[in-house]
């Protein structure tokens, strides 16, 4: 009897040990996630909500503000989001004991992430650069010469830092090394990827940057809204909490907001003129033909029904529609995709720093909307006590589609004079551009006197 209980008691940790290894990554209930459970019985929930909607009143009229700046406003708060977002993704993975045995090899991690800024920023703004400061010859020949040499500027500085790597190597500390420049790359592949095609968007016109923004931002609070009142079926099992119901009625939501949205913001020059400088001023410039309303006419039925026979609608509308179609079905599996890499980490938020609520990767999950993602996110959180770190991937994946759907279908293939120009400037030197100025004007001369 004795050896029956002193097995059974030096058994038990091994029992133990083997649950606690089984239930390292917890499998939620469906059913008691959703099932016939409604959240909206939950009365707990709507304290919550009006404390955090309280929450987002002065943060929308930041983000407003923000916008009315303008374009080199938007950017900088795109860099200040990226660099806060870097540092929590640095910090995932880091082990504080290896690290003090390697002196320095944090900042080599940054160092990597602002060559990698340099080199991105430096290729989407050289040409607004060159044409802020083009009245200043000494100046201009300078940022020329920097704008013509920036990749070999930013290769050094890579390799520079692939040698500090390689100096830094320590004996029985290969693994984590490795792993932590590989860690390093994908941070940078993640965080750039987006980025790179947001202030791109930002600088073709801010429409092109807020309206995909908001979308997600309109998707993801509807997702949740229709969810929380209707939602009783469960759409995937990676993330639970979502619905059939949410997500179909948010599709819906998010494609006639877009058709609405893209009517209201198309009419703004602010938001529509593109930016082709650096500078802060106002913008004034011809919208051209996809902003300029075009009138349809009624059905005899609807025009019996309602008072209005004709209705005006730009043209960017139906392109807004593709956007809104693409924010409905493809990008919230770019939160599926969060949700399984925080699941697969067994990780909550990816910071703190933002009390209460995770990290700046949780809140703005980044891209993009920054100020107006982090409004969604006390929305959701408002709406919802639960993790919202989705949103990076999703703003991620519309922000390359909002700028690939604008390159291949918005913008004129031809050659404009503009972009010729943008070319001359770009790649010819002043004297260069001096000797084309003279030729050009000889040519055309000559062919006046011809047809005279």
């Amino acid at each position: 009897m004795q050896k029956d209980t002193n097995t059974s008691s030096s058994s038990s940790p091994t029992i133990r040990n083997r649950h606690r290894k089984r239930s390292n990554e917890v499998v939620p209930d469906i059913n008691k996630a959703n099932g016939n459970h409604l959240l909206v019985n939950d009365k707990n929930k709507y304290k919550s909500m009006l404390i955090r909607a309280y929450s987002t009143i002065w943060m929308i009229g930041g983000f407003a503000l923000i916008i009315y700046m303008g374009h080199l406003y938007i950017t900088a708060m795109v860099v200040v989001i990226q660099i806060f977002m870097a540092k929590e993704l640095f910090n995932l993975l880091r082990r504080a004991h290896e690290d003090r045995q390697l002196p320095g090899f944090r900042l080599l991690n940054w160092h990597f992430f602002f060559t990698a800024m340099l080199f991105v920023y430096g290729r989407i703004l050289s040409q607004r650069l060159v044409n802020t400061v083009t009245l200043d010859k000494v100046l201009y020949q300078l940022v020329n010469s920097l704008i013509k040499y920036h990749m070999v500027i930013c290769y050094s500085l890579y390799i520079a830092g692939f040698m500090w790597f390689i100096l830094t190597l320590k004996k029985k500390m290969y693994k984590y090394q490795f792993g932590q420049y590989a860690w390093t790359h994908m941070i940078l592949i993640v965080v750039f990827t987006q980025s790179s095609f947001t202030v791109a968007n930002i600088f073709e016109g801010i429409f092109w940057f807020l309206l995909p923004a908001s979308l997600i931002v309109i998707n993801d609070i509807a997702a949740y809204i229709f969810g929380f009142f209707f939602g009783k079926t469960p759409l995937i099992k990676l993330s639970p909490k979502k619905t059939w119901e949410g997500f179909i009625g948010a599709s819906i939501t998010t494609i006639i907001s877009a058709f609405l949205l893209a009517n209201i913001m198309g009419r703004s020059q602010w938001l529509t003129c593109p930016r082709k400088d650096l500078s802060t001023g106002w913008l004034h410039c011809d919208p051209g033909p996809l902003y300029k309303p075009e009138l349809y006419t009624l059905p005899a039925w609807i025009a019996y029904l309602f008072p209005w026979k004709e209705i005006s609608i730009l043209p960017v509308q139906w392109h807004a529609l593709c956007l809104g179609l693409f924010a409905s079905i493809i990008a919230p599996f770019g939160g599926f995709f969060a949700s399984g890499f925080k699941r697969a980490f067994k990780i909550k938020d990816f910071g703190d720093s933002i009390p209460g609520h995770g990290g700046i990767t949780d809140r703005m999950d980044c891209q993009t909307l920054k100020w107006s993602i982090l409004v969604t996110r006390h929305v959701r959180c408002t709406l919802k006590n639960r993790s919202v770190h989705a949103y990076h991937m999703k703003e991620m994946i519309m922000a390359v589609f909002a700028y690939i759907y604008h390159q291949s279908f918005v913008v004129p293939q031809n050659f404009s004079v503009e972009m010729i120009l943008d070319q001359v400037l770009m790649n010819l030197s002043f004297e260069e551009q001096e000797t084309l100025y003279t030729r050009l004007g000889q040519m055309l001369q000559g062919k006046i006197q011809g047809q005279t």
